[in-house]
């Protein structure tokens, strides 16, 4: 075969070569490409659902904010303007473009519908969402002659004797027969509610063993 024949069947071989070897490189490069398009929509979606599970909460208007709870407040699309806040001492709670708000005494639907219309003048139909985060205002007194006085948080449906307990019991010489509650009523007053203990445990009288409310402070003289 001629020194041209031979050059003729090498270009003929090589070509195809090449070109298989210049769509494998391709094929390389893309793959990390493609090997992070499905991650990226993994959390486009997430991200998607993580907002709307956001939007879809129930607005609470039933439990009551109170100072020193801890509040997630999601403005839909305004990342500058959600943020978890604590309600200071003095029940208020700031916020960019808002200001300050009363908090404390609000319901989180009342909170959000108050946030919503001071961002109407910056923001076209704001959607609010208030979550309260983390409850520190539930929380009871109970003082005088027990183990372990002082302040507790407030569980669903403790009663007094859950207080009792949770303070370690009587000292010595407590008078089981002459504890009672401080409950603060909406006018600022306190009302007295008696508890004896020793009526309680023997059965008598259960309607004692009252449950407790958030600020009760209990006395064990």
């Amino acid at each position: 075969m001629t020194l041209n024949g031979c050059t003729f069947w090498f270009r003929r071989l090589a070509f195809p070569c090449l070109c298989l070897l210049l769509s494998n490189v391709l094929q390389a490069q893309a793959a990390p490409d493609n090997a992070n398009r499905p991650n990226t929509l993994v959390q486009t979606s997430l991200g998607a659902s993580g907002t709307d599970a956001a939007r879809a909460q129930p607005h609470d208007n039933s439990f009551v904010i109170g100072d020193d709870d801890v509040l997630a407040i999601n403005v839909w699309k305004e990342p500058d303007i959600s943020r978890a806040v604590p309600v200071r001492s003095d029940g208020k709670i700031s916020l960019p473009l808002v200001g300050e708000l009363q908090a404390t005494g609000q319901t989180p639907l009342k909170l959000e519908q108050e946030i919503a219309g001071k961002l109407k003048n910056y923001i076209g139909e704001p959607e609010v969402t208030v979550i309260v985060q983390q409850i520190n205002s539930q929380k009871f007194n109970i003082l005088g002659q027990v183990t372990r006085p002082g302040t507790y948080p407030l569980s669903n449906g403790a009663t007094v004797l859950d207080a009792v307990a949770l303070a370690g019991g009587f000292r010595d010489f407590a008078k089981q027969k002459s504890i009672y509650v401080l409950r603060q009523k909406p006018n600022g007053n306190q009302t007295r509610i008696p508890f004896n203990y020793k009526e309680v445990v023997q059965g008598k009288y259960p309607e004692q063993n009252i449950k407790l409310q958030p600020r009760d402070t209990i006395i064990v003289p």
